[in-house]
């Protein structure tokens, strides 16, 4: 069996993070960043948001990924690296090692307490698999050239986690990602485009899964920062920018309030104002080819479900 091999690489400096983090808090347009979401309680929200009947992305990606199994798998299966942005618990990306059987799988996530045991537990199953856990945050840039060995690699980012990034960002980030193909590609999930009552639908559900999820990264923040903050003066707010063909996420102040630093410093939220948490872009299938080639892929392929929600490329340098 191969022995996991561990790389920690750029990881942020938490006291200055948490600096940065006050600065967006204090602003005059109040922010917290969408990676706050993400504490023991916030993943197991998101994981209830991907059942939710509103919430298609998760389930149409899967069923896009299993109706075009053989085609995907054939323009992957030569590349010799499988590269897996956001590992997460592997579960995704191993359906694809399953299939196409790559000579090494680094997972990248900024969470080693969470992809460290899943890289474990996943080497068991794949004894031959040469397997790399690379702690960092990936977004911010990462080098694992060494590791690739200038072999062809799958840039693997599903989820629609793109839409995170404006279009300037996101094509910062791809022209990244495809210098790490060497002859490989880039697979990628991206969320198109719909009807704004269904999209606002996905990030406001019926009962109030996504408005937990978003109150619980000030509740967080709040924490990591020793601060007070009364939860219950803040509503989850959800809306398609329609100018912007983005979803905006915020909290809402519903009457005078405020946050209490550990300094005895004091923000002050007026009732109606806001805390901006997120936003998420979408495209049409043509606007995110052009982000592709832009970024330097000349070729790529595109498969979506019936109704259009969602796409899958696969793009080539």
């Amino acid at each position: 069996m191969n022995k996991l091999s561990i790389v920690r690489q750029q990881l942020p400096d938490d006291a200055q993070e948490l600096r940065k983090a006050r600065v967006d808090l204090e602003a005059a347009q109040a922010s917290l960043s969408p990676k706050y979401f993400y504490d023991a309680l916030g993943c197991r929200l998101f994981e209830a948001i991907c059942l939710l009947p509103e919430y298609y992305p998760t389930r149409t990606e899967a069923a896009i990924f299993s109706a075009y199994e053989n085609e995907i798998a054939h323009c992957i299966q030569s590349n010799k690296n499988f590269l897996d942005l956001g590992a997460g618990d592997c579960q995704k990306a191993g359906f694809w090692l399953a299939r196409t059987q790559p000579q090494h799988y680094l997972a990248l996530d900024i969470a080693e307490s969470a992809i460290v045991p899943a890289l474990e537990s996943f080497t068991q199953q794949h004894p031959r698999l040469q397997c790399t856990a690379v702690v960092c945050d990936f977004t911010r840039g990462f080098d694992v050239n060494e590791l690739l060995g200038a072999l062809p690699t799958t840039v693997f980012y599903p989820g629609s986690s793109i839409g995170n990034f404006s279009p300037a960002e996101a094509l910062q980030f791809l022209t990244r990602m495809a210098a790490h193909t060497h002859g490989g590609g880039l697979l990628i999930g991206v969320d198109m485009r719909k009807d704004s009552a269904r999209l606002q639908a996905a990030y406001d559900d019926a009962v109030l899964v996504t408005a937990a999820f978003n109150l619980n990264g000030l509740r967080h923040l709040a924490r990591l920062l020793g601060a007070q903050v009364s939860i219950r003066d803040f509503a989850h707010r959800a809306s398609f920018n329609t100018d912007k063909s983005r979803i905006e996420m915020h909290l809402e102040a519903l009457c005078d309030t405020q946050i209490t630093f550990a300094d005895g410093a004091v923000r002050r939220f007026a009732r109606g104002e806001r805390i901006h948490t997120e936003n998420s872009y979408k495209y049409s299938v043509a606007e995110f080819a052009d982000l592709l080639r832009q970024a330097g892929f000349q070729q790529h392929q595109c498969w979506q479900d019936q109704q259009g929600d969602f796409a899958v490329f696969y793009a080539r340098v």
